[in-house]
């Protein structure tokens, strides 16, 4: 292994026990080692067990991450590992970091791990080729509410495509203190406003009936999957980190799929 440079490191969704052998082992070697608090989070018990598995870390927020210049400086001269909950590139954060870390001349290795959006997919029953662009989902800041997300649903819907809708942890927008994980009621409501707001100044939308897939928990022991409508998610609010599937007209073995997980209060 090289004796300096910086290690983007993906750690699986949620259980430890996904991790694979050669980021343990990466892990166990590094100086520096850094779990990443603001994109994802682990649940606390394994936060707790993490020193036990690859040694002291620190928690670095979003303004070490995008102001990366104290870890690209130490990674020129130590091994530094970034941690990242499920897969280290699936965040266009972690895609920025690579580029200043090389731009600095600081040699970056990747090392995968299994992503909650691969998980959603293929827990969902729904047809990974049928996906269209995935959204985030974000929390409302004051009276501002961005109906952008609505718009690439909407345009998945119209090419019937499914969207994987990904939810905010961060009421704040700055990154800077502990997630609060989007609950799917909070969502659904969110879903709701984005569609009054969006019928104000283009076409009527009602999401309300529309159907979905809430996917709570992926890969850990209390992973659930349950289908309903965006009206029917009022109350749901059980489980830690929730993600969303917004299924476009589906197949009959795909619709068996869906109505089997059907949800009950």
């Amino acid at each position: 292994m090289d004796s300096s440079g910086l290690f983007l490191i993906g750690l699986g969704p949620g259980d430890l026990a996904l991790m694979t052998r050669r980021a343990i082992d990466m892990l166990q070697d590094m100086d520096e080692r850094y779990l990443e608090g603001y994109t994802a989070t682990l649940p606390l018990a394994q936060e707790n067990e993490l020193e036990n598995i690859v040694g002291p870390w620190k928690r670095a927020m979003r303004p070490q991450i995008e102001n990366p210049r104290e870890i690209i400086e130490m990674a020129k001269s130590q091994k530094v590992a970034i941690m990242v909950v499920g897969d280290p590139m699936q965040a266009t954060t972690h895609v920025d970091l690579l580029l200043r870390a090389r731009e600095n001349g600081v040699q970056v290795t990747i090392v995968p791990g299994i992503s909650a959006t691969t998980l959603a997919i293929s827990s969902s029953g729904l047809q990974s080729y049928r996906f269209g662009r995935q959204v985030t989902l974000p929390y409302a800041y004051g009276d501002y509410l961005p109906t952008s997300p609505l718009r690439y649903i909407l345009d998945n819907r119209l090419r019937n495509l499914h969207t994987l809708v990904l939810l905010d942890l961060d009421p704040t927008g700055l990154g800077i203190e502990s997630p609060i994980h989007m609950s799917p009621s909070v969502a659904g409501q969110i879903l709701m406003q984005m569609a009054e707001r969006w019928s104000e100044e283009n076409e009527d939308v009602d999401v309300c009936a529309w159907n979905v897939v809430v996917l709570s928990d992926l890969g850990t022991d209390q992973s659930h999957v349950c289908s309903t409508v965006i009206k029917e998610m009022n109350g749901m609010d059980g489980g830690r980190i929730h993600c969303l599937i917004l299924p476009a007209e589906m197949d009959n073995h795909e619709q068996m799929v869906f109505d089997s997980m059907r949800y009950h209060a």
